[in-house]
């Protein structure tokens, strides 16, 4: 399974995250951006995921919910700020349980003849904050969201 780079540079506000995806651009762009996928490859294994709202366009906004086995509810939401099919996304991420953290998320998928890099570009509002997710675990939870996804866009091409 490939592997997922994480670039966290001391003393800076932000977290690249890359990965290179055997599927095409488009394929992976729809992974992204259909509420019927998101639920099956977004966060970590011993969390199951809703879409409670998801209006893909500028201006649009979503919420998922994670649940964990013990039933408690983490939720997370966000606004769209730019949809550029099949090439970029630009929204606001916040964690509902820290109100007031923002993240704004850059993800480009860049087309290599039929793979896609996927890149995606984190800027937290403080170094704090965003030593505080890289401590939170982030990490390992990345990591198996990015193994889930390979495994649905793997299954989307045998369709």
């Amino acid at each position: 399974m490939a592997e997922t780079s994480l670039i966290a540079e001391p003393g800076k506000q932000d977290v690249v995250i890359s990965r290179v995806f055997d599927a095409p651009r488009d394929l992976v762009f729809k992974a992204c951006t259909d509420p019927e996928l998101i639920s099956q490859w977004w966060g970590p294994k011993a969390f199951t995921t809703t879409v409670d709202a998801m209006d893909v366009r500028p201006g649009g906004t979503w919420r998922y919910v994670q649940r964990g086995a013990g039933g408690e509810d983490y939720g997370f939401h966000g606004a769209y700020h730019d949809v550029t099919p099949p090439e970029r996304l630009i929204y606001t991420f916040e964690f509902e349980p820290m109100p007031g953290h923002v993240a704004l998320e850059t993800v480009t998928l860049e087309d290599l003849d039929g793979r896609t890099k996927v890149t995606d570009r984190v800027v937290y509002q403080t170094v704090e904050d965003r030593d505080g997710t890289l401590q939170s675990g982030m990490e390992e939870g990345m990591n198996e969201t990015m193994d889930r996804f390979t495994e649905l866009v793997e299954e989307m091409q045998k369709e």
